[in-house]
């Protein structure tokens, strides 16, 4: 039902906008993914732990979905599959995962990051705790901000430029390296055998996240990085409707990437995640919507089926052709398994 309210903008005609339930529907996808990693998790440290006892207790099957936690491995296998046509045989699964990201990435801007990277999920609830703990949270400085954002963008292009020399052979080589079978038990390992400087970085980055919306997310993943620039070549963004907005600047307060919402007409910067949390913060009608080309707003409902359906798509396809599942066997496992922190990367 709409109806007519007076605001402090008396010029413009206010008609309030019906409840908004974007954010219930993008935690509750944030909460799946969560789940469904910890569940990959899980498998994959009983995976790990059969084949480094030698095999003592329930045999486990490795759950390829790990190999999204590899994201280097996965810009390996899409310069590999450019170059060749051919998809590595060596952690296929990572290759999918990234072309669902990237493509969730340039329909729907870089909701990967707000809607199901566990990463940034945490990185949420943190700096939510932090302002219910000390009653808001601290922005910086556009002379320290704007720099800070930049790193991650360095991150990214160092190791652009890296995988961008390797030729097909060289990538073939590193991905059938030693170290490269068992990336993924290293990746593991790292987290088990945190050391002191290693905690004291996590431990930093956690605090920070709790004082500055976002703190890893903006300024230092590289992963985030080149999502953000895809979706810098969307066709769907955040519209203003100039007519409609009433100036009440919620909905640059509620953006946790400290865009100016408020002041554009439609934010084209590859910051914004499409977490619609300034839709959600705007209490006038046709005021701010997610729409394509500027014009025709996006429901939704049409936003999560989307998402669900890139990301189950590619992974269906992965499947159907024969790419999910690492080409390794058991005696590969059994093999590298029990001495990976052994194993040094190939360039050393």
């Amino acid at each position: 039902m709409r109806f007519a309210l007076n605001t402090s903008s008396p010029s413009k005609p206010f008609v309030r906008r019906r409840s908004d339930r974007s954010q219930i529907v993008r935690r509750a996808f944030q909460a799946g993914f969560l789940l469904l990693n910890l569940w990959i998790g899980a498998l994959f440290y009983l995976f790990v732990r059969y084949w480094e006892t030698g095999g003592v207790g329930a045999r486990v099957a490795r759950p390829p979905g790990v190999e999204g936690w590899l994201p280097i491995a996965g810009l390996m296998n899409l310069k590999y599959f450019l170059v060749t046509g051919s998809v590595p045989a060596i952690h296929p699964a990572g290759l999918f995962l990234l072309l669902a990201f990237l493509s969730i990435s340039f329909v729907f801007r870089k909701s990967f990051c707000s809607w199901l990277c566990p990463v940034g999920t945490l990185s949420e609830w943190l700096w939510q705790g932090g302002r219910a703990l000390v009653g808001r949270n601290f922005g910086l400085p556009r002379w320290l901000d704007v720099p800070l954002r930049g790193l991650k963008y360095v991150l990214l292009g160092f190791f652009v430029w890296v995988i961008a020399g390797m030729s097909a052979d060289a990538l073939r080589e590193f991905l059938g390296s030693p170290y490269g079978l068992v990336a993924d038990v290293k990746m593991l390992d790292f987290f088990r055998e945190l050391g002191i400087v290693g905690a004291s970085v996590l431990l930093a980055l956690v605090v920070l996240s709790v004082l500055v919306k976002n703190a890893w997310c903006r300024f230092l993943c590289p992963y985030g990085a080149l999502l953000g620039l895809v979706s810098s070549l969307s066709p769907v963004r955040i519209r203003r409707d100039p007519e409609a907005c009433i100036d009440c600047a919620k909905c640059a307060t509620a953006c946790p990437s400290a865009l100016p919402v408020d002041r554009l007409l439609s934010v084209k910067s590859p910051e914004c995640t499409g977490c619609l949390e300034c839709v959600a913060a705007c209490p006038a009608l046709g005021a701010l919507d997610l729409a394509v080309a500027g014009k025709r707003r996006i429901p939704l409902k049409a936003m999560a089926a989307g998402i669900a359906l890139i990301f189950l798509g590619f992974v269906l396809i992965a499947q159907l052709t024969g790419h999910w599942h690492t080409a390794l066997s058991d005696d590969v496992y059994r093999t590298l398994v029990p001495k990976t922190d052994s194993l040094t990367h190939p360039g050393f």
